[in-house]
């Protein structure tokens, strides 16, 4: 891997532990969970079934690698969680960032598929990817011809013959944030500024957007978005764009909606046109957004639970492994949409549940 340039790595917890080629190891078992009010019980429980089937057979070695954008911000709990459950695993591999030497989508995607070639040569039975886009298709088929399993997660290609997509379902995501807003709006009508996309190339930010504009526009409300800046300049440029969405709406502004992990551009638009008395609903848990929640400026946010999705993914590699897909996939059940996405949910955090939802990220170690 290091004549990919691939500058952040870490290995797995348990590599140092794992069987030797031939051996049986010793049943799965894992780390004990501290519940709380903000604990998945009934992910957790999926995956307490699916460690009792697997344990049923013959517990083998596995090798396997996780291919991440980055190992960092966002993604930091998603590797978190591969490692830890690797370890449990007693797999060996290794938890890789994939972001590469530059900005530019389509070196990142042949970037990655290097990756993804390289991890094969070097025996993963089961990758997990974190995708760029459909460019890693041709790569993902490819290690599928050649025996690996592969799962998606954070984003999927679904033109690949990938086995499931494990992560956000963006259509329904947008939805419940909506529907979070609406009790916090006057009656209507009203204008909702939505801090969201229209970006067509970016199908998970266009369905989330949509998601939550039907939500809102089915309740009687005017959505009026604000595609994100993706850049340097974006902060700026998006706060000023919204702040005149605010003062010429009409009907006139009664809330915002940010979707994205800049969703506190929300609040400093509300700022720059006088209307701190707008509620404001917020996605992900952005430290910026948590200084705006603690100020009261931010009514909730919509966390959706990278950690799980780093933990469930080798679990589920392992499964199609030990029991094969079909029967990983009935444990899987009631978290699947469709045949072949699993849908991990959101974490609804109040504004006045910020240091209960910290100290649960705090028991798990995924702290954000």
């Amino acid at each position: 891997m290091t004549a990919l340039g691939i500058v952040l790595m870490t290995a797995a917890c348990g590599s140092d532990s794992a069987p030797e080629a031939g051996q049986e190891a010793a049943p799965i078992k894992r780390a004990p969970t501290i519940e709380n009010e903000f604990t998945p019980v009934e992910l957790e429980a999926m995956i307490d079934d699916l460690v009792a089937e697997i344990n049923k057979g013959s517990i083998k070695p596995m090798q396997m690698s996780m291919l991440l954008k980055t190992l960092e911000a966002f993604f930091a709990p998603i590797a978190m969680g591969a490692n830890r459950a690797m370890g449990e695993l007693g797999v060996t591999g290794s938890v890789v960032g994939s972001a590469g030497p530059t900005n530019d989508q389509a070196a990142k995607m042949e970037y990655q598929n290097g990756q993804i070639e390289q991890a094969v040569m070097e025996g993963a039975e089961g990758i997990g990817i974190s995708p760029f886009g459909d460019g890693n298709a041709a790569a993902i088929d490819e290690a599928i011809a050649n025996g690996a399993f592969v799962v998606t997660l954070d984003s999927d290609v679904k033109v690949s013959k990938r086995s499931l997509y494990v992560g956000t379902i963006n259509t329904p995501a947008g939805e419940k944030a909506a529907k979070t807003l609406l009790p916090m709006l006057p009656e209507g009508p009203g204008t909702v500024i939505i801090h969201g996309s229209t970006d067509p190339t970016w199908l998970d930010g266009l369905q989330r957007t949509e998601g939550a504009q039907r939500a809102l526009e089915e309740a009687g409300y005017k959505t009026v978005v604000r595609s994100v800046t993706w850049s340097r300049e974006g902060e700026a440029a998006d706060v000023e764009a919204m702040k005149t969405e605010i003062e010429a709406a009409d009907p006139p502004a009664v809330g915002l909606l940010g979707l994205f992990d800049v969703a506190y551009w929300c609040s400093l638009a509300a700022e720059a046109a006088g209307r701190q008395d707008l509620p404001i609903v917020a996605f992900d848990f952005n430290p910026k957004t948590v200084d705006h929640m603690r100020e009261g400026r931010i009514k909730a946010t919509h966390v959706q639970r990278q950690y799980y999705e780093g933990y469930v993914v080798p679990y589920i590699l392992y499964g199609i492994k030990s029991i094969g897909l079909e029967a990983t996939k009935a444990i899987l059940d009631p978290q699947l949409v469709d045949d072949a996405r699993f849908n991990l949910g959101l974490d609804v955090v109040p504004g006045e549940k910020v240091d209960e939802y910290i100290e649960f990220l705090d028991s798990i170690g995924a702290t954000q």
